[in-house]
């Protein structure tokens, strides 16, 4: 079992590059699930154990009240990203105030249903070929903000609880390991005050962030092995969500990117073609100069360009899901003309 500090800085690298191909999905936006069930019992262990002392107790509390009732999703979330009872253990207990914390931001996600199916019916406007996974709230290990399984979208609710009282002195010891050894106590919390904001998000982001992931299940790419297939495909995903569900999952990349499209296209345009994508791309831990992810900013910005050229925008939308030739899809965009005039 990996060590809870590996688990809590896996998130920053890497937290939604996965989804499922072949997962149980509805064509019919009104039919998908959203399963909190497993908030509620996380909640109950949460407090269960609590009252005691005995760490096999404990153990015994959220394998009987949290793991053993779980949604199919949670038994899947378990297996995926590698967690038990005794792991739950060690992570609540290094960080029972966060838990806390976010506690009353999860209860919250019942609430959002209504806006978050209402991005689903909206993308199946704009696609009428849409499908849409079952979605499962799940409280995890801080170890990612989600995956996928055949039974669907797998949430690490405990991630999307951030508010101005969530308890961060917890997470220094943990990431005073990725720090060098000279660096001072203010360097630490600098580091992870960074790392922390790609971390946690808000509950009220939920609706974008499902709504990003449910385009993944849609789209019908064959080879990912560019820098411009990865940031189409992670970039047309924020396109879709803004449409769906109002705003992009990346405010931050975005504003960074306004600020800075020229000089972000020379770079890209330098390496698209590649398949080196480690600067663009999951580098939340590495990128200090910049937000990380801006392959998601340059994607979104093509997606946009793509679709604004297009006469048919229903048929636009189709092509930015399904496109076999990402180099032809890129010309086709006139993203390159806005920089050679």
């Amino acid at each position: 079992m990996r060590q809870i500090t590996v688990i809590v800085l896996c998130f920053a690298a890497c937290a939604f590059s996965v989804f499922a191909q072949g997962a149980k999905v509805n064509a019919d936006p009104t039919k998908a699930k959203f399963v909190t069930s497993d908030i509620d019992n996380f909640w109950r262990a949460f407090d269960l154990a609590g009252k005691e002392t005995d760490e096999a107790r404990k153990i015994a509390v959220y394998q009987s009240e949290y793991l053993d009732k779980g949604s199919v999703g949670l038994q899947d979330f378990v297996k995926l990203r590698l967690f038990s009872a005794k792991n739950v253990v060690a992570t609540v207990e290094k960080l029972r105030g966060f838990y806390a914390s976010v506690r009353q931001s999860t209860l919250r996600v019942k609430d959002l249903e209504k806006k978050m199916r209402g991005s689903f019916r909206k993308f199946k406007k704009i696609y009428p070929d849409a499908v849409f996974p079952d979605v499962y709230f799940v409280i995890g290990v801080t170890n990612t903000g989600g995956t996928a399984s055949n039974n669907g979208l797998l949430i690490g609710t405990e991630l999307y609880g951030l508010t101005a009282d969530t308890k961060r002195e917890e997470f220094l010891p943990l990431f005073r390991a990725r720090a060098k050894p000279s660096d001072s106590d203010e360097q630490v919390r600098a580091l992870t005050d960074r790392l922390l904001g790609i971390m946690l998000k808000p509950i009220e982001k939920l609706p974008s962030i499902v709504a990003h992931e449910s385009c993944h299940f849609n789209q019908k790419y064959s080879a990912l092995d560019t820098l411009l297939a990865k940031s189409v495909q992670e970039g047309s995903c924020d396109f879709i969500a803004e449409r769906t569900a109002g705003e992009t999952i990346n405010p931050q990349q975005k504003i960074y990117g306004d600020q800075n499209e020229a000089v972000l296209w020379k770079e890209l345009e330098a390496q698209m073609s590649g398949k080196d994508y480690r600067n663009w791309m999951y580098n939340g831990i590495t990128s200090l100069e910049r937000p990380p992810d801006m392959g998601y900013y340059m994607g979104y910005k093509i997606s946009l360009a793509y679709y604004k050229q297009a006469k048919d925008k229903r048929q636009a939308i189709k092509d930015i899901l399904e496109t076999k030739d990402f180099p032809a899809f890129f010309e086709k965009s006139g993203y390159r003309a806005r920089f050679t005039k």
